[in-house]
């Protein structure tokens, strides 16, 4: 097309900005409104086709013109005209200012975008997805080039009628010999390749394949042949993006997964229920101590020339472009698939509220099967436990469980793997009565074909133990974890790792009886236990030490956590870097010490350097940003510099409640925070409407007499006396006393 050229006496084309199979985008201005426009200018509808085909594709294009500029929403491109100038096809568009996620991988030399960037991209486009799903659109060709990302931060999705209108008109036959390209294979959906039904779950596969890509620097299937892309589409499960890049968020691990199951309906059913996920996913989530459970085997098909699902139109595709330059090789995803066979272990852990973390126990390796057989079923059950559908899960192995133990019987030792599955899929999902039950009945069954000191019995047993910790039966557990630690200490010895492990989660279980002296001790001797077995600067070894400087605190020993804390964070950053998620909480620790021996300015100071770096790691908005600004907040308290605190406490509690709801407790930390400044600077009416709607928002999501609950209802008498008002004091307290008698607590 000429330059300069003026198309319906209208659009003066200016400069050309891009082309593609479909044709050229040029910068343009529109003349009769003064403005700069995008003008997509499709290839000419020639003489080549004939004149019912050409009808047919001006029909099409009008159509679907008319439903990409019926989109109003600011996620997704919007379009101002459309129409036919001398055999060409164009569509008028908003100019945008920005890259596209293919540009910016490469201007970030293949390496894949922060953190907090792949999130934030990863929430806006599920909010675009999910308003045009709901207008009944589908976009058919989700790729990195389809999506811009704005010099203001805002992302847009591009192209919806132009992909819409592929499909339609069948580019997959009567087009193909125009040179009109293929949807890219790094993105297409199993059933796009297979040529089956696509709907709005199709355009999720491709936003998994999409965020896969910007969050590691690799497709999910990145196979240089175009037959081998298609085929790991539909038959590969795919890496965990973590183990590409241990500091993704595990939530963030999770969703992707999700979006790349193979079918649609294992997919999630909605891009704006997805949205919310994303969102509160990025309210943060405190790690899981224990070792995870890998992903099961990953099949690996060959390609060939009779592959079964495949239509005939793939055999001649090319390769097509990807977001950045080649990666593995087919040989490689083998050798990678062969790896990921290794045993996996029964046990797991999860964090709890403060103190020491309990970790997982060991297990057995399952034996491979295809999936047709009850061990194939066995690891579809544990893929699906990994990916978080806990209840799916559950499903699966009780079925499994119920013809293995008919075929089998109820002691045999495959049984009692899928009974212990089960007992963990309940876990998961808030059944731990029932879980309780199961691993009970799991370490019997294994006590009487094993034997008691068997490590398959062992790791019922802790388990077990685990559960009833979180049923608040601490002395139980503690009852269970020490016989098994008796047991691991006979049969495996003092310094094997599951020995030390079960006496990390029996340390744990001290402080949550409040045995906080026998809690630290046994601590200190899994330290330095590990320090021994392990290495000082071993992650399992740190982890421990970590929990010694918990305790020490606990103990108001401030000074001994003070200098426990910056060896964790000091051995962290020699060994794991930095800026590793775990050396950064280390560092908050040595603030919050700092805090408590009155050392505030170097508090202060040390809070405003982590700011600076949780900023440039993971964003301005990442909970653990605002965490160390909450820190920042507090200590310019500390140092009655109240005005100042009072502003920071206020900037943070918007952007938590912005980012994680008004009821979340960091915001209402943060509230409080705010309240607290209020009170010192005199502004007690204010402060207790901020202590009086913490109260009741507690009240609401935890309960009338929970410890936070009746902390919020103390603030707000302590503000009623500073107003005079002891009357209404004196019955808040007389409140607060009652649930506390309720609860068996006594009184302060």
């Amino acid at each position: 097309m000429t330059d300069r050229r003026l198309i319906q006496s209208r659009y003066q084309l200016l400069d050309l900005i891009g082309r593609g199979g479909m044709g050229e985008v040029w910068r343009a201005r529109d003349e009769s409104l003064g403005r700069h426009v995008a003008v997509k200018c499709l290839k000419p509808v020639g003489p080549q086709h004939d004149e019912a085909f050409t009808r047919v594709l001006r029909e099409r294009f009008r159509r679907e013109a008319r439903v990409a500029a019926a989109l109003q929403h600011r996620g997704v491109t919007v379009v101002h005209d459309f129409g036919e100038s001398d055999g060409v096809l164009y569509l008028v568009m908003e100019l945008l200012e920005g890259r596209n996620l293919s540009q910016l991988l490469e201007d970030n030399k293949q390496h894949p975008l922060p953190v907090a960037e792949v999130v934030d991209i990863a929430e806006q486009v599920a909010d675009a997805l999910g308003y045009t799903h709901r207008q009944g659109i589908v976009h058919r060709d989700l790729k990195p080039a389809n999506i811009m990302r704005l010099d203001d931060g805002a992302v847009k999705l591009c192209d919806f009628g132009i992909a819409r209108l592929g499909h339609d008109i069948g580019f997959t036959s009567r087009l193909t010999g125009t040179g009109i390209a293929m949807g890219t294979p790094h993105y297409m959906s199993p059933e796009q390749i297979s040529g089956g039904e696509v709907d709005h779950r199709s355009d999720l596969y491709s936003l998994g394949c999409v965020l896969y890509e910007i969050a590691t620097g690799v497709p999910p299937f990145d196979m240089e042949d175009s037959w081998s892309v298609l085929v790991g589409h539909r038959d590969t499960v795919p890496e965990p993006p973590r183990t590409h890049r241990a500091e993704l968020p595990r939530f963030f691990d999770e969703v992707v997964l999700e979006l790349l199951a193979k079918t649609p309906d294992e997919r999630p059913a909605d891009a704006g229920d997805l949205r919310q996920r994303i969102a509160l996913g990025r309210t943060g989530e405190q790690p899981q101590a224990g070792q995870a459970r890998p992903a099961p085997p990953v099949p690996v098909a060959t390609p060939g020339a009779g592959e079964p699902g495949l239509p005939s139109w793939t055999r001649d595709m090319t390769t097509g472009h990807k977001a950045v330059g080649a990666g593995a090789s087919a040989t490689a995803a083998v050798e990678h698939a062969t790896a990921l066979t290794a045993a996996w272990t029964t046990g797991t852990g999860q964090a709890l509220a403060g103190g020491l973390t309990p970790e997982g126990s060991g297990g057995p390796a399952p034996s491979p099967g295809p999936p047709a057989t009850p061990d194939g079923r066995h690891r579809a059950g544990l893929d699906l436990g990994r990916l978080g559908h806990w209840e799916e899960a559950g499903d699966v192995h009780r079925a499994v469980a119920t013809e293995r133990e008919q075929a089998l019987g109820p002691d045999h030792p495959d049984t009692l793997a899928s009974r212990y599955e089960i007992g963990f899929t309940l876990s998961r999902t808030g059944h731990t009565a029932d879980a309780l039950r199961e691993f009970g009945r799991v370490a019997e069954g294994r006590a009487r074909t094993l034997g008691p000191d068997h490590p398959e019995t062992l790791a019922a047993r802790q388990e077990a133990a685990y559960v009833l910790g979180q049923l608040d039966r601490h002395f139980e557990a503690h009852q269970i974890y020490a016989a098994v630690l008796a047991s691991r200490e006979r049969s495996m010895g003092p310094d094997h790792p599951d020995t030390l492990r079960c006496r990390h989660n029996l340390a744990f279980n001290l402080s949550r009886l409040g045995r906080l002296e026998d809690s630290y001790r046994m601590a200190r001797e899994v330290a330095d236990a590990r320090g021994r077995v392990l290495g000082p600067a071993h992650p399992d070894t740190l982890v421990t030490l970590y929990e010694v400087a918990y305790a020490l605190g606990r103990l108001e020993r401030w000074a001994d956590a003070l200098e426990t804390y910056r060896e964790v964070a000091r051995a962290r950053a020699g060994t794991l870097g930095a800026d590793h998620p775990d050396t950064l909480s280390a560092r908050y620790e040595v603030g919050i010490s700092l805090g408590r021996l009155g050392r505030s300015a170097e508090a202060l100071e040390l809070y405003r350097t982590l700011v600076e770096d949780r900023t440039r790691i993971g964003g301005p908005l990442d909970p653990e940003t605002l965490r160390a600004r909450h820190g920042v907040g507090v200590n310019l308290g500390r140092l009655s510099r109240w005005d100042e605190a009072l502003a920071e406490s206020r900037e943070v509690c918007a952007l938590r409640e912005r980012t994680l709801g008004p009821g979340h407790p960091d915001t209402l930390v943060s509230r409080r925070e705010v309240a607290v400044g209020l009170g010192w600077l005199g502004r007690w009416t204010d402060a207790l409407g901020d202590y009086r709607a913490i109260a009741e928002i507690r009240e609401r999501t935890l309960g009338p007499d929970h410890p936070d609950t009746l902390a919020g209802r103390n603030d707000e008498a302590h503000c009623l006396e500073q107003l005079g008002r002891g009357t209404e004091a004196v019955a808040v307290h007389r409140r607060v006393a009652d649930l506390r008698r309720q609860r068996g607590v006594p009184p302060h």
